[in-house]
């Protein structure tokens, strides 16, 4: 936590509190969720976002509610952060009918037309295209909005980036690109995967302004996707936001993780955003430890709450399986 760029947001105690509660949340769900998948109770793919809460946590404070978000399969942090019910998104987890895409999407295709989250997208970079499409319905229909895009590195060496970054500078599209550098895509460090690692630098070939902060700061993100949304909506056209971040789990619940060093997960761990902010706001007297107690023993109760309702609700029902299902139409042979 960096102390000196506190006089550039408004940092009420509220607000932090909200911050802290925000990112606590995030990671107390998702713990809770590697345990139930461990139970068997969550199947299917499972990615956690722990270790990068401040991300989605800073940028959503830039947001309003008319604005548009496109995640990735990475995104449970992401659709709590943006406001969707806890137990709709718990029961999603479970496949239950109660879940915000009728337990049809599961952990990856979390989705929320009412808050204007389009997605969970399973497809590396397969949001990227989403939000220009949806950036460019509201320029051309004239409604001051602005898409937010979450996105990893890896997704940078997809031909969607590309295509999008043209295309949205072409433009001049009212999109922000989130970009969430945790230096492993999958299995594979940037440095191994992208002859260019810095990421920013691709942006800036399509004449995109690109800028990059500590993603493990809540506040600095915060600060800098304020920054760069207001150059969004004064009409600068599209802005690139890269987030130098970490995730503490293993790519997902499958995954062996050997492909990282032990030494360097446990120095990143270090820098748990959570603990960083945590410990400023005790140092500044923003906030006693009792008060954080309390915070964290409201989250435990809302989470299990959100378990309980989640294992109450019922499966979708079997007359619905072909509901919203497309059928080919059956055509006459020839005569």
């Amino acid at each position: 936590m960096n102390p000196t760029i506190s006089d550039k947001i408004h940092l009420t105690k509220e607000h932090c509190t909200e911050l802290l509660r925000m990112m606590m949340l995030i990671r107390r769900f998702e713990e809770r969720c590697a345990e139930l998948y461990g139970e068997q109770k969550i199947r299917g793919f499972l990615h956690l976002y722990i270790g990068e809460e401040a991300n989605t946590v800073g940028v959503m404070q830039a947001l309003t509610p008319e604005d548009a978000v496109v995640a990735t399969y990475r995104e449970h942090g992401h659709a709590l952060a943006r406001g969707l019910p806890l137990s709709e998104v718990m029961a999603e987890m479970y496949g239950k009918a109660t879940g915000s895409s009728r337990g049809r999407g599961g952990s990856m295709h979390i989705f929320n037309a009412e808050r204007r989250f389009y997605g969970g997208n399973a497809i590396v970079g397969g949001g990227l295209p989403l939000a220009v499409g949806l950036a460019l319905a509201d320029k051309m229909n004239g409604r001051p909005r602005v898409t937010f895009c979450f996105f990893g590195e890896g997704a940078a060496a997809e031909g969607e980036f590309h295509e999008s970054m043209n295309l949205a500078a072409l433009w001049k599209l009212p999109v922000l690109f989130l970009c969430e550098n945790n230096l492993y895509a999958m299995g594979t460090a940037l440095e191994r995967s992208e002859s260019e690692t810095d990421i920013c630098q691709h942006a800036r070939s399509y004449r995109i302004a690109a800028g990059s902060v500590d993603g493990m700061d809540v506040v600095a993100v915060e600060v800098a996707a304020r920054r760069a949304v207001q150059a969004v909506r004064d009409g600068n056209g599209p802005q690139f936001l890269e987030t130098r971040t970490y995730r503490f789990r293993a790519h997902s619940m499958f995954d062996p993780d050997l492909y990282r060093d032990k030494v360097e997960v446990e120095k990143w761990k270090e820098r748990c955003p959570i603990k960083r902010f945590r410990e400023w706001l005790l140092t500044t007297g923003t906030l006693h430890q009792s008060e954080i107690a309390a915070i964290e023993i409201a989250i435990a109760e809302e989470v299990e709450n959100a378990v309980k309702f989640a294992e109450a609700s019922p499966w979708e029902p079997e007359a619905d399986l072909t509901r919203d299902v497309l059928t080919p139409i059956k055509r006459s042979a020839p005569t």
